[in-house]
């Protein structure tokens, strides 16, 4: 977690004072709509590249997403620790196995 801890700082430093050329000031300038439309992209490319079964790939187009999701926390204000306290929460939990709604096909 520390590097993307590290890279949700840069991310941050980058909305503060955005450097010629950055591609994350580019982002920011665009906006939300921008940065959504990004993240949806790099989502499909990830369901993509797993399908398709090569794992280096699939690590390329997770770093992509995980840096486009770091940007849209930034964007909107949402903190590093927000994200990681709720995912401590989370792994506090046992047994939280979800149900599913059983659905009769034959009707």
């Amino acid at each position: 977690m520390d590097a993307l801890r590290e890279l949700y700082q840069v991310v941050e430093s980058r909305k503060a004072g955005a450097q010629e050329g950055s591609y994350t000031g580019y982002l920011f300038a665009q906006g939300l709509d921008k940065i959504l439309k990004k993240c949806a992209e790099e989502c499909g490319e990830v369901l993509i590249a797993a399908k398709n079964g090569r794992n280096a790939d699939t690590v390329l187009e997770l770093s992509d997403l995980l840096y486009h999701l770091i940007v849209l926390m930034v964007n909107e204000g949402i903190a590093w620790e927000q994200v990681e306290e709720e995912l401590n929460r989370r792994a506090q939990k046992q047994g939280n196995l979800k149900t599913f709604h059983q659905v009769d096909k034959d009707t």
